[in-house]
């Protein structure tokens, strides 16, 4: 990372606050600060889950909690225990909160209106694609890659997705007990690993690694959600995972796949993978691929 790369980043933040507004207690003209504004925002539909909200905004549990209580003594939300679970607290907004947060969400509006205004057709629309370029790479900054044991729930969630997929793109269909890697359990130490990708505390996609003792290392079970395409995360997995295969003294790195999953072949072709002849029988594999392992840079 360049030290020039980080003053733009502080820049870029610096003029990003002070024109949106978000120095000032009175958010968009509000009695409240952006604080209770963003959580008032969030808050929609039958209710949210506190603890769910307060993942997908990164803030601590003290820091919500305050937020919360403020809302309350405005009359603009209540904050109920679950009744089969009193640690599980469920926020919904009032008559009160709902038409508050119609105002702050026709102010944002008219915000985001008083950006573009100044500006020129193309100077506008050269701003709002840089703004969803500036999206999705923070998208895929926010996203972290944790191991997980395989039988964990989010392991399991994103497996039966994973599996529900590949049976709808296979032309035979696809069965995980017909192939070479029936059971997820063998991703498990000391003989694998299984990592999830996480975005705001939810599992958006996972891979395994295969560590055999008399065997080049090889990649199982990789897929990303959909609706967390697009930020990176297979190249980001196959770094990962390459990574972890070269600090367990891996030289090689191995994965098969299926002809119809044309997506990824390129990505792996794109990633340095070259294709090799078949080194083993799964059943449902029409490509077989190797990279020699190098340690990712760290930065």
């Amino acid at each position: 990372m360049q030290g020039v790369q980080i003053d733009q980043v502080r820049q870029f933040n610096r003029i990003v606050t002070q024109r949106v507004g978000v120095l000032h207690d009175h958010y968009l003209g509000r009695d409240r600060p952006v604080g209770e504004a963003r959580l008032l925002w969030e808050i929609d539909g039958p209710g949210q889950d506190v603890r769910r909200l307060r993942e997908r905004l990164g803030l601590d549990s003290g820091y919500v909690s305050r937020l919360l209580r403020a809302l309350e003594a405005d009359g603009l939300v209540t904050v109920e225990p679950q009744p089969r679970d009193r640690r599980v607290r469920t926020v919904r907004l009032t008559d009160a909160g709902r038409a508050e947060r119609a105002v702050l969400d026709r102010r944002s509006s008219e915000l985001a209106s008083s950006l573009l205004e100044p500006l020129n057709v193309a100077q506008r629309a050269r701003l709002v694609a840089a703004m969803a370029e500036v999206e999705r790479l923070l998208t895929a900054a926010t996203v972290t890659l944790d191991d997980v044991d395989p039988g964990h729930p989010d392991a399991q969630r994103c497996l039966q997705s994973y599996f529900d997929e590949l049976g709808e793109d296979f032309d035979t269909g696809f069965d995980p007990a017909r192939s070479l890697l029936p059971d997820a359990g063998e991703l498990r130490p000391p003989r694998g690993l299984f990592v999830i990708a996480r975005l705001h505390g939810e599992a958006v996609g996972c891979a395994g690694l295969k560590l055999p003792p008399d065997a080049p290392a090889e990649i199982k079970r990789m897929w990303v959600a959909p609706e967390a395409r697009g930020l990176g995360l297979g190249r980001r997995f196959l770094s990962e995972l390459e990574g972890r295969a070269a600090q367990h003294g891996r030289d090689l790195l191995r994965l098969d796949t299926n002809k119809a999953l044309t997506a990824a072949i390129g990505l792996y072709r794109s990633y340095g993978f070259q294709e090799v002849a078949a080194f083993n029988d799964e059943p449902y594999a029409h490509h077989w691929f190797e990279k020699r392992t190098t340690r990712p840079p760290s930065d």
